[in-house]
Order: structure tokens, then sequence, then C-alpha cells
């Protein structure tokens, strides 16, 4: 063996063992929180959990076997014995390592292939008929919600009945985006424009649930995230009949919007300089002005007050952020469209009120 090889065998063999030991508990370190696969909280996205472990499963020994071969080639390689006589034991071994490296990778293929169609033909349909289909449009970036059945519109956060399979209906108002919720989803589905495709989801139980775009789509694609909120079935149609606008009579929208702020005179100027700055142009209010198709520059804002967050889960939804944000959106979310507004102070707290009344 010559001393080059003496030199670079003992470290790279160490290195190799380590690699096996090491590669998978950091692998799976990346793998917890509330986005994680591997805490499924649905049918669909259990068969997706199966999947990955089998994938992960069958990956690790395949690469096992790889970096085991390679160490024992590598030590052999190391010994400082003179050549062996004998030739036929070594063609055994040529041919045993030529029939191992092509059946070992056709047959994971070949299994790997068979348990994703199963899968993917598992997770295709819901295990039940929906108890409502949602619309979900993907912008540059948040999401728009609607409950057609309800006619219910708002934004960045998803309400759902627990226990029972939802049909969710996806496209885009500009770019191409991706709709996945890790724990409930069966898969990610793409946000194409001018299209429609359909996947669904369900939630075990009630709860918080995050949702993330996962296609690149601008500058703020990372914090272009959603909430989906489980609900049990009785708070879930309390909240639908609480929102919705089936069987309401048509009203004027100066009825609707100062009625609720008679007594409360900072909250209906606020609704003035609402006015006033133009907001309606890009946000709807149900009263105000009807929920608008794809395209509509900025969310709907009918239920602001109610929401977690702003931003698609950029900050939280309090006061001290909220007023942060309508003087600067861009510090928060560099990119986004909405513009900033230089009002006086008087004039944002008086907005400020009349958002929070929102609900």
């Amino acid at each position: 063996m010559s001393p080059f090889l003496g030199r670079v065998l003992p470290p790279l063999r160490a290195a190799l063992i380590l690699v096996l030991v090491l590669t998978p508990a950091l692998l799976l370190q990346g793998c917890g929180g509330w986005q994680s696969i591997l805490e499924p909280q649905s049918p669909g996205a259990r068969q997706i959990e199966s999947l990955w472990w089998f994938a992960f499963g069958s990956t690790t020994l395949l690469a096992t076997l790889v970096i085991l071969g390679l160490l024992h080639a590598l030590r052999r390689a190391g010994r400082a014995a003179e050549p062996r006589e004998g030739g036929e034991t070594a063609r055994r071994e040529e041919r045993f390592i030529l029939l191992a490296g092509a059946a070992f990778p056709t047959l994971f293929l070949i299994g790997f292939l068979a348990v994703s169609v199963r899968t993917g033909t598992a997770v295709s349909q819901p295990p039940e008929e929906p108890a409502l289909t949602i619309e979900v449009v993907g912008h540059m970036f948040w999401w728009e919600v609607r409950y057609p059945e309800q006619e219910i519109t708002t934004a960045n956060e998803i309400r759902i009945p627990a226990g029972r399979p939802v049909r969710v209906e996806v496209t885009s108002a500009d770019v191409i985006h991706s709709f996945w919720v890790p724990q409930l989803s069966p898969g990610k589905i793409d946000m194409i424009p001018g299209r429609t495709n359909v996947t669904w989801m369900q939630a075990d139980e009630p709860g918080l649930y995050r949702g993330q775009c996962t296609e690149f789509c601008g500058v703020q694609h990372a914090l272009m995230s959603l909430l989906v909120v489980a609900l049990t079935e009785e708070e879930f149609a309390t909240w639908a009949a609480r929102r919705s606008s089936n069987g309401t009579a048509p009203e004027t929208a100066r009825d609707v919007t100062t009625r609720p702020l008679a007594d409360d005179p900072v909250a209906l100027e606020g609704l003035n300089v609402f006015v006033r700055e133009g907001c309606g142009a890009c946000h709807a209010i149900e009263g105000m002005s009807r929920p608008r198709a794809a395209g509509s520059p900025g969310p709907d804002l009918t239920d602001l007050a109610q929401r977690r967050t702003l931003g698609a889960l950029t900050v939280v939804n309090d006061r001290e952020h909220l007023t942060a944000w309508i003087r600067d959106p861009h510090q928060f979310k560099p990119g986004v469209r909405m513009p900033s507004h230089r009002m006086d102070n008087r004039e944002l707290h008086a907005l400020v009120t009349y958002l929070e009344t929102l609900r």
C-alpha cells in the first residue's frame, strides 16, 4: 500500500461511519413542529406519513449497504498482503458486485413505485362525502378564502368543522402558488391562474394548524402562510350562521356600517377615514362593498378583528401591530402590495378603532 493511501484511508473510513450514524438523527431533527408531516392529524396526512417512513427506511437501508460495501472495499484496499492466487474467487466477487449493484436499486425502485401508487390512490378521494366546499385563491402574498354555499369571504384563515373532510378548490389570481397544510392535507397542490385544482383536508380534532405556500412566488414567498382553525361542528355552525349573508335583507351601506358605531364617535370617524383614504379600492367590507372576485388587490376585512394575525401570519393581530402595519407594512413584509399611509396620529387612531369593530 502506498504512503498516500495509508494516510487517507483511516480518516475516510471514520468519516463514512460518522455519516452513517449521524445522518438519520440530523434529518429527523428538522421534522418537528406544527408544519411537520410526522405529526399527522388527518387520514390523508397519515397515509403520506407512512409513505415518508417507507421512503426514509428503504433509502437508509440502501445507503447503509452502499457505505458498508465501500468500507469493505477500503479495508481490503488497505491490506498489505500479497496478491491472492485463484482467479475464480475474484471473478465470483465481481459477478456478485455487478448483480447486487443492479438488483438492489431495481427492487427498491419497483417497491417504492408500488407503494407510491397505492398511497396516491388512497388519498385521491376523501373517506366520506365532504361536509362543505371551500375556495382558496392565492395572491401575492396572501390567501383569499371563500365559502360559496354560505356566501362568506375572509382571508388568511380557514375555519372548518373537525372530524369531517372538506373539499378545497384552489386557483391563483396572479402567479403560480401551491397550497399545503402538512398535518391535514394529503399532499401539496398547485394554484394556477385560470385553472381550478381540487384537493381535500380533514382535522381529526379541534385546534390550530399552519399551512404554507410551497411554490416560490416572489420576494415574500416565505411569509405567505395561513392558519386553519378546526372547530367543533356546533362551533362551526354558529360561526357560519353569524358570518353568512344568506337570507339577510338588503340594506344600504350607510345603514349597515354606521348603525353599530352610533355610540362610538371615534370609530365612526375611523369609518370616514377609511372612505376618505380610499381603502375600499383594495379592501371589501360586507355592507360597504361586495367581496371581490379573484384579482382583488387586498384581503376582505369584514372579520378582520377576529383574525389572529396580519399579513398572512406575519405579525400578531393586536392594536399596536395593526397601527404599525397601516403606517408602514413594508417594515414587516417588504414587497407587500399595500402602500404606506402618512395620515396623522388622530386619523390613524380613529381608523384602527373602526377596524377593531370588524367582527
